[in-house]
């Protein structure tokens, strides 16, 4: 498979210099006007020109709109027929990809991805009378003004904001500055480097919890790559994991439905109705076109359907500092509870054959068994020649022993 749960994404190389070509020659075989961003990396520049050039040699538009949050892209695509952004999210400098995208901002759906390996296989060009255009775009605008309107930050709300010197720099820091926050801004610039690991996890911000203490703010908010992403500190400088920024974003929005993750946790049902999908933001955009008031994953893909059905890390962030400018954040997640919650993962070459065994229609997505006190969700990985397991119980002794009946379902499966 050409495409994973996000897009299209490899090491640079050769392949993907040609897979860009062709993938901007049959998306305009498909859709005569497509938007085209790019994220910080230092690939990013001949990966969009050769997807511009794709598009051009079939006979299609493309508006290109330079360095922009992949949000941008997939909130703008509404104005064309289709979407690209190129980028690898929150992997090393050395990756990249393509992320495609329908005008509702939601990311191409499974079939449409089969369809797109499938014309790939054959060269769509149009003759020398019939080339296309190209023209510049400003994506930001439309998508910073429509997110200025419907957030409203007390004025003189202090907040730091790390970018991570990916896309988010073309556009956070303004938002915030000029919705009325007084910004304190780190790895804000897009020089393709990236100043820490892009993918905001905990042990990668060890150093904004003091800076949100030193500059007296109300909170912090972090970006991946292309800013799809959006992870937080408090206002006691504290990192707020994906589960806890979940439930603060369904307990502010008033939010009844909430479509989440396999490996979300399971305190979101103490508030709302659920419907879980397999990891990865683009099933949980897929259900919210079906069903939902708000949906994301642990991993900080947060995504509102009043914007688009694409994560929007900005929206996130600009509305998470409205949230810190109206409650006692650090408070409220206090009075959240908190279920333990275990991994472990296996190195296992045939990770996917054992998975498919246990009953999971896809390996990778995995398979989830619950009940009221705990779940554990077993999956092979993606990337990797492993296979792991989740676990969550209302106690930690419960953790364990889902976890413990998630290994012997593995030891099962490797058995039969």
């Amino acid at each position: 498979m050409l495409f994973g749960s996000s897009g299209i994404r490899r090491k640079f190389d050769q392949t993907l210099v040609e897979t860009a070509l062709k993938v901007g020659s049959v998306l305009a075989s498909q859709s005569s006007d497509i938007i085209v961003g790019m994220d910080t990396r230092t690939t990013s520049p001949l990966l969009a020109q050769l997807v511009i050039s794709g598009i051009m040699g079939c006979g299609g538009t493309a508006h290109a709109a330079g360095i922009v949050p992949t949000p941008t892209v997939a909130f703008n695509t509404r104005t064309v027929q289709a979407g690209c952004m190129i980028t690898a999210s929150h992997n090393p400098e050395e990756y990249n990809g393509l992320k495609l995208f329908n005008p509702d901002g939601s990311s191409f759906t499974l079939s449409q991805q089969a369809e797109m390996e499938a014309l790939l296989k054959t060269p769509h060009w149009a003759d020398w009378q019939h080339q296309g255009s190209v023209q510049t775009f400003d994506a930001i605008t439309p998508h910073k003004n429509t997110i200025l309107d419907l957030i409203n930050i007390k004025p003189g709300l202090s907040v730091v904001i790390d970018c991570g010197n990916g896309a988010g720099c073309t556009l956070t820091p303004s938002l915030l500055a000029d919705a009325g926050a007084k910004t304190t801004c780190i790895n804000c610039d897009t020089s393709g480097q990236f100043g820490r690991p892009s993918e905001p996890l905990k042990e990668h911000l060890g150093y904004l919890g003091d800076m949100v203490k030193k500059t007296h703010s109300a909170c912090a908010v972090v970006h991946d790559g292309d800013a799809d992403r959006m992870m937080a500190f408090d206002n006691r400088g504290r990192y707020i994991d994906g589960d806890h920024l979940l439930m603060l974003f369904a307990n502010y929005l008033g939010a009844k439905k909430v479509v989440t993750t396999s490996d979300a946790s399971m305190i979101i049902e103490g508030i709302a109705e659920v419907h879980r999908t397999p990891v990865g933001d683009s099933f949980v955009s897929e259900e919210l076109t079906k069903w939902g008031d708000f949906g994301g994953e642990p991993s900080g893909a947060w995504i509102f359907p009043k914007i688009s059905l694409c994560p929007d890390g900005p929206y996130a962030a600009a509305l998470f500092c409205e949230i810190a400018s109206e409650w006692d954040i650090a408070s409220r997640l206090d009075a959240m509870p908190a279920y333990p919650i275990l991994r472990q993962s296996f190195a296992c070459n045939n990770a996917r054959e054992i998975a498919t065994h246990l009953g999971a229609s896809s390996p990778t997505d995995g398979i989830r068994i619950a009940d009221e006190d705990g779940w554990y969700l077993i999956r092979a990985s993606g990337t990797e020649p492993k296979i792991r397991i989740t676990a969550e119980g209302k106690t930690l002794q419960k953790a364990k022993e889902m976890l413990s009946l998630g290994r012997d379902r593995i030891r099962q499966g490797k058995t039969a």
